[in-house]
This record gives structure tokens, C-alpha cells and sequence, in this order.
């Protein structure tokens, strides 16, 4: 979107006179792309293929595909294609690399005297083996070049997948689950859980496949080449290593899920430490940080050490039975060997499928701490992913119509706990057009009034209706479009100022988006940035003052053309001037339209057509100002108390 004007102007990506031009404004040396390289940049557009525009579509409740069960399998086997392809490329993997031992045992039998006998020494027998031995190679290592490219690409488009679904499940959860849960710990599964779920798609999976189906190949030709010493080998190796990876399997799920919960617990104290770091540095607590992050990273370091100790035992442990094996196999074979009831070329051959036998062994022990990491980062995902929303919208919802705003709270009662209620028996009508100011001592359930009303919580008891709709019968899309909703706290989001205030219209026009800036005296602001609209908005808009944020934040309120507004003390953070401006904006945009107003400021509710009192989760007084004072009730004490401030204040010398 281009944001013309007088408001600034913005530059095109070809790098033209407008991307310079802004720049200079915004006092950048230079920002637009030298004349020497705009044509290989021409060429690099001209080269770019079409991509398809997204058909992705959102619905607030998940469709049945989106409510399976996470597992393995279930992201798998959504391209059972690309999982046939992969499978035969490990059985060719698995098969056409375990035909060399038995060239090897054909060339020494019949090609070198292996066997006693006339025709047993035939060096084009030795060549045809040494032939086929290296067609083998070729075919093994072309078929690993595939499954390569195969379980890459399969492990993309699951990523894709599952980070697409992760994200949309997020983006139905209730306020709760975000209230209750660090943004770290999101952010980890999102991150890292999924970056080792890829690694184990990628290649983990296929090695292990190929290493298991290995092993069966390799135990069938032993048994093909020698019953006794195959069953041998069975009885004494299997079994032991059986119980060793039972062990494991045990030791290492405790061990990684304690891993992925300390990585998670990391991410969320560097996040928080963050976010927070203006406050650690106001009040010195930059040791105390270190000493509390050295001790969360030291609780990863033990997890980490952990799954260390138990693959140190395992690993070393199968080498040593792998070597046993050999030992006995040597001893028995040898005998046989001596007694003529085995060829040198089986017992060769023995041997080197016997060393391929525990060679995968350790390849899929080290593979299985892959599949272990993953498994434990799906665990993690499946937990969030099953995650219910407390406000869910019902499948015979239908769409809220254009509404006047007459807003209901019947008999309405909520607690964020079962046990601890916040509002209790709220009875109260906003009449359409109507501005009702709730205000009351921190803590008695204003803003949790105004959250019934944007249906970001739904009522323990009783319904809160619109026009006489219950909010949990209509769709959440169309109650939220005719919603205007001003946070205490404004959030700006990575991108430009006009980004923002279009967040909810970003197909508003140039002439709405100036009309909400002028209504909100925010035209002398946009002036004085280096680009207008352009500018660009740091992280959560901290190059912006406070007052800017809110300024802004009520612009893309006001842009969205809501029938109800929805304002929790939004003028709180303004200083008096810009409070006054404010203020007067909202008597001409309020006009007609519904408003709740959190009012902590009495000048701010003096301004409302009714002004409701709260205190511990019940309305207690309701009326216009001069009635409230007139009754002398709650409502006068807190005006008799604001008005003695006030002229304590104006009569404090400077």
C-alpha cells in the first residue's frame, strides 16, 4: 500500500528517484540500488517464476483433518506417494548393499581356491565378481542420492504443514491460555521442537528404516550361509542387545522430554529478560538475571549431561558385545574351517556380514537419540496442539447482521477460576449510541466487563447479547468486524505506521486513512516522521513514545468504522495537550455509536452519557455524573477525593 498525500510518500523496490528520495528523508545515506547493478536485478525479477496466491483459508473452529491426533504417521502419510517412493528406495538401499560379502564369497571360493578342487582358481571369475561389486556400489549409492532428494523434499512440505498448523491453532486459543502460558515456551515449539522433528523427517527416519531393514537382510543371508553359527549369534548377541535398547529406549524418553522442557524454560527467561530489559536496568537487577539464567541453563546443562550418560553406556556397551560376538564366531568358525565342514570363503563371508550386523547396531543408536529428540519435540507439539480453547465458536453459528449496538449483560457472572469469581449478577443495558464509562478501584472488573463484551472470555452464568444475539451464537468473524477495541496498552506491529492503522482495513483508502488520522489529531505526528506514513514502526513501536503508540492505536480503531467502541482508558497514557485533542475527537467519532469506556481518569468518565461503578465484580451505582454526586454515594467519594487532588496539584509550587 502507497500512502500519499502530504503524508509521505513512498519509494518502489525498483530503487527509483522515490526509494532515494525517502531515504534522504528519513536521514539513511542511501537506500535504493546502484546503476551498475539494476540490470542484473531487472534480470533476477524477469527470472522469478509465478506463484500461486494462497488459497489458505481460516475458520475459527478446526476442521477434521485439523483435529486428528499429531503423530508421525498422521504428518507422513498426507503424501503416501513420497512415503512408497522413499520405502523402495530403502529396500534397494537395504539390498543392493549387502550383495558384496556374497561376491566377495563366490570370488574366493571359485576364483581363488577357497574351495579345493580342479576349476577353483579362475581370475575372470575374481573380475566378473569385482564387476558386479562395483554395479552394486553404483546402484546403492544412486538410490541413496534419491532417497536423499525424496525424504528432503517429504520432510519440507511436513514442515510446512505442521508449522501452518501449529500457528492456526494458535491463532484460535483464548486469551487464557496466552495469559497462563511464557512466550518462550511458545516460541520453542515453534522453533526448536519443530527444527528437531525436521531433522529426524529429513534423515532420521530413512536411516533408521534402512538400518532395521539391514539388519533382517543380514540375518537371513547368515542363516543362508551358516544355520549353526547364525542361530549362534542369535541366540547369544540378540537377546542381550535386546535388554540394552529396551534400557535405553526408557532412559532416553525421561532424559529428552527433560531436554526439550529446559530448552523451552531457556528461550522463555532470555525472552522475558528481554522484553523486560529497560526495567532490569532502572532497578539494577542485571546480576540477579545472570544468577537466575545461570541456573535455568544449568538445569538444561544436567538434562543434557543425562541423555550424554545414557548414550555413553549404550553405545560402548553394543561395541562390546559386537566384539564378543566376533571373538566366539572366530573361535567356532575356525574349528569348523579346520574340520572341512566350512569354505574359507563362508567364514570370510560370515564374518564381514557379522561386522555389517553391528555396524547398524551403532548407526541406529545413534539415529534413535534423532528419533527420540523428535518423538519428544512431537509429545510437545501434540500437548499444544490439543490444547482446547475456553471460548470456542458453535457449529451452528451464524453471522451477526449490521447491529445498532444495544449492548445486555444478563445476570452475568465470571471468574478467570472456578473458585474465585470476578463479576457476580451483572445486570446492565448500554443503550445504542449510548457511551457508559465503568470505573471503580483496580481490580473490581472493568476491563474483565469489557472483554465479555469483545468476547474474549465467555460469562460463567448468564449471556451477554448485542442487539439481542448471544455473543456465543454468532461467529466470531462478524462480532469482531463491527467491534472497535483500544487497548490500555497499544501493540504496534513490524511494518510502517499506515500498516498499522490499516491493520483491520488494509484495503482502506488514501482518503479514509488521512480522514482517521486527522480525527484523531494525529496529522501533526505523521508530519514530523522522516517518511509520514511510511516510516517505519521498530519492534512493538519502541522508537515511538508512548503517547504516539496510543495516538495510533486509536486511529486504526477508529479506520475500522465499528459500530461499538471498546476503550480501556485509552487516553491514559496521553499527556494533558494530546489528552484534550483526544478527547475531542471522541465526542464527534463516539456520536451514534456504542462505547465502553475503562475509565480510570474521573475526567474521562465525566464525559460519558452514564457512568456505571464497579467494585468487587458487582455494579453498585449507575448514572450520569451530576446524579452520582447528587446520591453521594461511592461515586461522590472517589469525585470528592479526585477534586481535593486536583487542587493540591494546581497549588504545589512548581
Amino acid at each position: 500500500m502507497t500512502w500519499g498525500g502530504g503524508f509521505g510518500g513512498g519509494g518502489g523496490l525498483g530503487g527509483g528517484p522515490g526509494a532515494v528520495g525517502s531515504s534522504a528523508a528519513a536521514g539513511l545515506p542511501f537506500a535504493g540500488i546502484p546503476a551498475e547493478l539494476q540490470s542484473g536485478v531487472d534480470r533476477l525479477v524477469a527470472s522469478e517464476p509465478e506463484y500461486e496466491t494462497p488459497t489458505l483459508t481460516f475458520e475459527q473452529n478446526a476442521n477434521e483433518n485439523e483435529l486428528k491426533r499429531l503423530s508421525l504417521w498422521s504428518l507422513l502419510t498426507k503424501y503416501p506417494w513420497m512415503l512408497v517412493l522413499a520405502g523402495l528406495l530403502v529396500v534397494v538401499i537395504s539390498v543392493a548393499g549387502q550383495v558384496g560379502p556374497k561376491l566377495t564369497e563366490y570370488a574366493i571360493n571359485y576364483g581363488m581356491g577357497g574351495i579345493p578342487g580342479p576349476g577353483h582358481l579362475d581370475f575372470g571369475v575374481v573380475v566378473a565378481m569385482a564387476i558386479a561389486y562395483v554395479v552394486f556400489i553404483a546402484v546403492t549409492a544412486t538410490a541413496q542420492r534419491f532417497s536423499v532428494q525424496v525424504t528432503g523434499r517429504l520432510a519440507a512440505w511436513v514442515m510446512n504443514d505442521l508449522r501452518v498448523k501449529v500457528f492456526a491453532h494458535l491463532q484460535r486459543l483464548s486469551l487464557g491460555f496466552f495469559t497462563e502460558e511464557k512466550a518462550g515456551v511458545v516460541m520453542s515449539r515453534m522453533t526448536s521442537d519443530i527444527e528437531n522433528l525436521q531433522q529426524l523427517l529429513q534423515d532420521g527416519l530413512s536411516q533408521l528404516a534402512i538400518q532395521a531393514l539391514t539388519m533382517v537382510v543380514i540375518t537371513i543371508i547368515l542363516f543362508a550361509t551358516n544355520v549353526l553359527l547364525a542361530f549362534i549369534t542369535v541366540v547369544l548377541i540378540v537377546p542381550a542387545l535386546v535388554v540394552a535398547s529396551i534400557w535405553f529406549k526408557r532412559a532416553s524418553e525421561r532424559g529428552y522430554d527433560k531436554v526439550r522442557d529446559g530448552i523451552a524454560n531457556v528461550l522463555a527467561d532470555l525472552s522475558e529478560s528481554l522484553h523486560g530489559v529497560r526495567i532490569v536496568t532502572a532497578h539494577n537487577r542485571q546480576r540477579n538475571n545472570v544468577i537466575h539464567h545461570r541456573n535455568v541453563v544449568g538445569d538444561y546443562r544436567d538434562a543434557n549431561n543425562y541423555t550424554a550418560h545414557v548414550n555413553a553406556i549404550y553405545g560402548p556397551g553394543t561395541q562390546m558385545l559386537g566384539f564378543l560376538g566376533q571373538a566366539i564366531m572366530l573361535a567356532i568358525g575356525g574349528t569348523m574351517v579346520a574340520h572341512h565342514t566350512l569354505s574359507v570363503g563362508a567364514l570370510i563371508a560370515f564374518f564381514l556380514y557379522l561386522n555389517r550386523f553391528f555396524q547398524p547396531i551403532q548407526l541406529l543408536v545413534q539415529q534413535y537419540n534423532t528419533y527420540q529428540q523428535g518423538q519428544a519435540s512431537v509429545n510437545k507439539l501434540r500437548a499444544l496442539v490439543d490444547t482446547e480453547p475456553e471460548v470456542t465458536e458453535a457449529t451452528d453459528a451464524t453471522d451477526l447482521p449490521p447491529i445498532e449496538g444495544r449492548i445486555a449483560f444478563e445476570h452475568v457472572t465470571f471468574g478467570y477460576l472456578s473458585d474465585r469469581l470476578v463479576i457476580e449478577d451483572v445486570d446492565l443495558v448500554v443503550e445504542p449510541g449510548e457511551t457508559v464509562a465503568f470505573v471503580g478501584p483496580t481490580g473490581a472488573g472493568k476491563s474483565t466487563l469489557a472483554k465479555l463484551v469483545t468476547r474474549f472470555y465467555d460469562p460463567t452464568e448468564g449471556r451477554v447479547t448485542i442487539d439481542g444475539h448471544d455473543l456465543r451464537d454468532v461467529t466470531m468473524r462478524s462480532l469482531r468486524r463491527q467491534l472497535g477495541v483500544v487497548p490500555q496498552e497499544p501493540f504496534l506491529f513490524a511494518g510502517t505506521i499506515g500498516d498499522n492503522i490499516a491493520f483491520a482495513r488494509p484495503d482502506a483508502s488514501d482518503g479514509e486513512l488521512r480522514e482517521a488520522v486527522e480525527r484523531v489529531g494525529l496529522a501533526d505526528v505523521i508530519d514530523r516522521m522522516p517518511a509520514g506514513l511510511d516510516t517505519v514502526v521498530h519492534e512493538r513501536g519502541q522508537t515511538l513514545s508512548s503517547g504516539e503508540r496510543q495516538l495510533i492505536a486509536l486511529a486504526r480503531a477508529f479506520l475500522a468504522h465499528p459500530r461499538v467502541l471498546v476503550l480501556d482508558e485509552a487516553t491514559s497514557n496521553l499527556d494533558l495537550q494530546s489528552e484534550t485533542k483526544i478527547e475531542t475527537a471522541l465526542d464527534v467519532l463516539l456520536e451514534n455509536r456504542t462505547a465502553i469506556l475503562i475509565a480510570h481518569r474521573l475526567s474521562t468518565a465525566m464525559r460519558a452519557d452514564r457512568i456505571a461503578v464497579v467494585d468487587e465484580g458487582r455494579i453498585i451505582e449507575v448514572g450520569n455524573h451530576d446524579e452520582l454526586v447528587a446520591r453521594g454515594g461511592r461515586y461522590a467519594e472517589m469525585y470528592e477525593t479526585w477534586v481535593s487532588q486536583s487542587d493540591a496539584a494546581s497549588h504545589t509550587p512548581a
